[in-house]
């Protein structure tokens, strides 16, 4: 084995690419139940905005535990989510119990939000939640058994 180029301890950060700022960011406010850290979403459709990486390109980024999670308007509309292309294929966020797996399948279903089933994975040692996003991002909640 080599030396390793960089020791990562932890994600810093994770952005998607949206197609439409507005209704992502809502959808995430009401997820994380919190408003972004840092939001430049109302700026979209100004001059030089999607290309502005100091204004976030007319996105916003939430705090998730000790790390952000962004969203960057710069899709094409209409465009959708394929995890079959190179890329991101989910992002998967933990919780702290399976029992909070189950308590938010109640808050989805509140909300009207389509979602999968508290799937345990078996050996993997984990059980999980399934909810997509506008785009039809894949967004997992994972819990250790």
């Amino acid at each position: 084995m080599t030396d390793p180029i960089a020791r990562p301890i932890a994600l810093a950060h994770v952005r998607v690419t949206v197609t439409d700022i507005a209704r992502s960011k809502a959808f995430y406010q009401q997820l994380f139940g919190v408003e972004p850290a840092m939001d430049f979403s109302g700026h979209d459709g100004e001059p030089g905005i999607t290309e502005d990486r100091e204004r976030l390109y007319g996105g916003c980024i939430f705090p998730v535990g000790d790390q952000l999670f962004g969203l960057r308007p710069v899709a094409p509309s209409g465009q959708r989510f394929d995890p079959d292309t190179v890329g991101l294929d989910h992002v998967s966020f933990s919780v702290g119990s399976v029992d909070e797996l189950h308590e938010a399948v109640a808050r989805l279903d509140a909300a009207g939000v389509e979602h999968g089933e508290v799937t345990d994975l078996g050996d993997a040692g984990m059980v999980i939640l399934s909810v997509q996003d506008p785009d039809d991002i894949n967004l997992e909640f994972a819990a250790r058994k």
